[in-house]
């Protein structure tokens, strides 16, 4: 685990891509229970350690993942996320081919389905169906792979993958939206690179960038910095 930020209010790490966020029924410890852990022992805590979990990555998914340290902090968090006022948060993920357009603004109307865990694009009349907004822009191109820079406008189940898919783009790896082959670590090329929001306490604007995986495809693909 790598802690990218802490204060006594909110501590961020660098989730790896087979790493849970929260416990699930695999029985795996989940990533909450490793940062209390580290707290614990960090600052000689006795008793429980208080962690509020305040978003979710997929469990295939890797980057920047933000905890609460105080009861405080969890409800101003909760509520950022939710509104998504004054909280941003930037993905990169790597891409089967290149998009047509090297930017765009993506707008769909997706449903979830609970028993198969996958979005699917629908019309907007569509029963459940929830409007799911995001912005693309190519960063690089290489052979069979490009890397996009993606930023949300709404907090849909599987958004990213769902939308880059239905582009001709699904992501490198991900196997449930198209992908021609799995990655050798089972993750997928879906990587938060950064979450820029206004402290819960402090007010003070606060940005938390996660370097990017240490995979051959994501060094080769990083632009020049």
């Amino acid at each position: 685990m790598t802690v990218l930020y802490e204060d006594n209010h909110i501590i961020a790490v660098n989730k790896t891509c087979n790493e849970i966020v929260q416990g699930d029924k695999t029985g795996d410890q989940p990533l909450s229970e490793i940062v209390k852990q580290y707290i614990k022992v960090k600052y000689n805590k006795p008793g429980e350690v208080f962690l509020g979990v305040t978003h979710r990555l997929d469990r295939p998914t890797s980057g920047v993942v933000l905890f609460a340290r105080t009861s405080k902090a969890l409800t101003r968090l909760n509520t950022m996320f939710r509104s998504h006022e004054q909280i941003h948060k930037t993905y990169w993920a790597i891409v089967q081919g290149k998009p047509n357009l090297p930017e765009a603004r993506l707008e769909n109307y997706l449903i979830r389905n609970e028993k198969q865990n996958k979005s699917f694009i629908a019309k907007q009349d569509a029963k459940d169906a929830k409007l799911a907004v995001l912005s693309y822009k190519t960063l690089t191109v290489g052979d069979n792979y490009s890397l996009l820079e993606i930023n949300l406008e709404t907090g849909r189940h599987h958004q990213i993958r769902c939308q880059l898919a239905a582009i001709g783009c699904p992501v490198k790896g991900d196997l449930k939206y198209g992908a021609k082959r799995s990655n050798p670590d089972g993750g997928i090329s879906l990587h938060a690179r950064n979450v820029t929001f206004e402290h819960p306490v402090s007010r003070q604007i606060i940005s938390i960038t996660a370097p990017i995986p240490e995979e051959n495809i994501w060094q080769q693909l990083a632009p020049e910095p």
